[in-house]
């Protein structure tokens, strides 16, 4: 059983991806933003939103495939 407050983790993920493979990503790390308020410590939000953060501030070439490239160990 899947509980109401996981669901809506679910959703504003889900939300979160579509913007972020649209290069919307002020939007969507707002999506991981509230699915973290919901659960801090929801792993794929963490790591999407810790991405957006990213691209925030090294936008992705006007080519870019959706794939993350690790720069850093």
């Amino acid at each position: 059983m899947i509980t109401e407050e996981k669901k809506r983790v679910l959703e504003l993920f889900a939300e979160g991806r579509k913007f972020y493979k649209l290069l919307q990503f002020e939007q969507a790390k707002q999506r991981f933003v509230d699915a973290l308020r919901i659960d801090p410590e929801d792993g794929p939000s963490k790591v999407y939103f810790a991405r957006c953060k990213h691209y925030i501030d090294s936008p992705p070439p006007d080519d870019w495939d959706g794939v993350f490239v690790m720069t850093t160990k």
